[in-house]
């Protein structure tokens, strides 16, 4: 895989009132042609000053953002110009232009490029039939819903046919099925015309959706990233088990640990599955091979990117001494956590 964008040392310093604020802080990252890479975090973690950087809207204090080849932050507006021709970029809020209506906003950068009349309109008649508005042509933004806002959003993002298009937050103001047509949208976008997606959000369900990638981001630094499967699947840090937690429930929180307890006297152990293909019922064998009991009190098994993992949370009954046996031939296969005692 090439690059498409490379994040290199980038940090970025605000100043205000005679204070500074780091923004972001060395941050390094890469993004491959053909990725849909999503970058989390909550507010104030510095990813939406992150993407500005892209296109060159935020400019880093220091570091280097190379977009195919050539460094964003270090070209003259003319070049910039024609870099930015091939960087789409869809807003929260989506930004059209209300005075006009679907067909005018799709064809506004199209006549900014000074395309042919004629152009323009095989472009936006192609654009509208691919994010499914034809009959809204017309239409004003004041009288479409919010997906259909940013499905405008997209088409226009879209006229100069980038290589690239950067995401902000662009979902935030759906509900979730508007939400989950708007990421269809994206990924046929990924998948039929060859885009490279790079989006910021809050919503790691929006990340467990359509990302083959992701970062982690808190306080303007990169705390964990790695492939979808490889961050949901075993997160590293205490804010991405938590983003991991807000989607996927597998592990419970120490308030359900409790209630477990008030239950199940035994000694918790939490079991990883990962890559689960296999039918080998190791859990089973080692509490028969060592004479211990076991119930499964909480947990399940998730799917992404086509592989199975999840986490259930075991109580086991018996001596020490067989359970201590017990969780070393589990940890032969899997990842084995005991659950502290309060």
């Amino acid at each position: 895989m090439s690059t498409a964008i490379a994040f290199e040392n980038v940090s970025k310093t605000f100043t205000t009132n005679g204070k500074n604020f780091e923004a972001l802080k060395n941050v390094s990252l890469t993004v491959d042609h053909g990725d849909i890479y999503g970058i989390v975090g909550y507010s104030g973690a510095g990813k939406s000053t992150l993407l500005r950087t892209v296109n060159a809207l935020e400019r880093p204090t220091s570091g280097r953002v190379v977009v195919d080849g050539q460094e964003i932050s270090s070209l003259g507006e003319k070049d910039l110009s024609i870099a930015r021709q091939r960087i789409g970029m869809i807003f929260q809020q989506f930004n059209l232009l209300y005075s006009r209506n679907v067909y005018k906003n799709i064809a506004y950068p199209l006549r900014l490029a000074g395309l042919p009349k004629d152009k323009i309109i095989d472009r936006v008649e192609e654009l509208l039939d691919f994010v499914g508005l034809t009959d809204k042509a017309l239409a004003y933004p004041a009288r479409l819903s919010g997906g259909q806002k940013q499905r405008v959003g997209i088409a226009r993002a879209l006229a100069n046919s980038p290589d690239i298009l950067i995401s902000d937050e662009a979902t935030s103001a759906l509900d979730p099925q508007t939400t989950g047509e708007v990421l269809d949208v994206l990924q046929r976008v990924n998948r039929e015309l060859g885009v490279t997606i790079l989006l910021v959000t809050h919503e790691m369900d929006v990340i467990r959706k359509i990302a083959n990638k992701v970062a982690v981001m808190e306080n303007g630094s990169v705390i964990d990233y790695g492939t979808a499967y490889e961050v949901f699947s075993n997160p590293q840090s205490p804010t991405t088990q938590r983003f991991v937690a807000s989607v996927l429930h597998h592990r419970p929180p120490s308030e359900t640990i409790a209630r477990i307890r008030q239950a199940h006297r035994g000694r918790l152990v939490q079991v990883h599955l990962e890559n689960q293909e296999s039918t080998d019922p190791f859990l089973s064998r080692a509490a028969r091979t060592n004479g211990v009991d076991f119930t499964i009190v909480y947990g399940g098994v998730n799917e992404l990117q086509g592989q199975l993992f999840g986490s259930l949370t075991v109580e086991l009954i018996g001596t020490d001494a067989q359970i201590d046996a017990t969780i070393a031939d589990l940890r032969v296969a899997t990842t084995v956590t005991e659950v502290p005692r309060a």
